[in-house]
């Protein structure tokens, strides 16, 4: 019975891998044209939030009503929706190693990878928009380093959103809080996977290839999500520690393993 449970999830996230890597060399041999079903519903969200009417234009992508921005194939945001895509896999595999899941956690991971993705671009496509009509001498990055700050920003912003909603709805969550430092544990797996596909994946590519373009690069990831990552780190570690301090002093005699 143990094996069949294992092959089954050995199964399952080869599969979900695979999903991943035939969704990536798609987005890497796309033209525009063929990314218009995540470009698409972006350029009508950021037409609702700036005001800003956008028409497509065959092989170069939305084009802005002035002609002065471009919603192309490298704006789709494909790269983020593999990310959404596998730490949302990747946490219910893990959650539900002991016991057999459905197949279903795929095709749903997808659809709410997706869904992700298009809100989160919006937000970064139309603060990239509002950054554009801002005096250059009144920020500190160039454009292209405001550009990557504000993408990886937005984008881990969502991850990590991403990454407590499914927390909360998790319905699994009492083992966590049997563990002294469960939640502690577990919130830095939307970092390392962001990592692993910003970093990681172009590496394999032979990105390093590129020099000081791709050091700038790796910087700004590394070095950008702890924005979100070091006051996160020292939160959750006194909420765990007040929490279990309160088990233990705050209530005599009850054991905090029932809590």
């Amino acid at each position: 019975m143990r094996t069949n449970k294992r092959l089954r999830s050995i199964s399952q996230l080869t599969a979900v891998l695979a999903g991943a890597a035939a969704l990536k060399f798609y987005y890497s041999t796309a033209s525009v044209n063929g990314l218009r079903w995540i470009l698409a519903p972006t350029a009508s969200l950021v037409e609702l939030i700036n005001g800003e009417r956008f028409t497509f234009e065959s092989n170069a992508g939305y084009m802005s009503g002035d002609h002065s921005f471009i919603i192309a194939a490298a704006c789709s945001g494909v790269n983020f929706l593999i990310t959404a895509f596998l730490m949302l896999a990747a946490m219910k595999l893990w959650k539900s190693r002991t016991s057999k899941i459905s197949w279903m956690f795929i095709p749903v991971s997808a659809v709410i990878g997706y869904l992700t993705t298009i809100v989160a671009n919006t937000v970064r496509i139309a603060t990239a928009m509002r950054f554009r009509r801002m005096d250059p001498e009144t920020v500190w990055l160039n454009p292209d380093q405001l550009h990557r700050f504000e993408g990886i920003f937005i984008y881990f912003g969502f991850l990590l959103l991403l990454f407590i909603l499914a927390e909360m709805v998790d319905p699994d969550r009492t083992s966590v809080r049997k563990d002294k430092f469960g939640h502690l544990k577990r919130w830095p797996v939307p970092l390392l996977i962001y990592y692993a596909t910003t970093l990681g994946i172009p590496l394999a590519n032979g990105a390093y290839r590129l020099g000081m373009d791709f050091v700038e690069h790796a910087l700004f990831v590394l070095v950008t999500p702890m924005i979100f990552a070091i006051p996160i780190s020292i939160f959750m570690y006194f909420r765990e520690q007040r929490a279990t301090n309160g088990n233990v002093i705050g209530h005599p005699g009850h054991s905090p393993l029932r809590s």
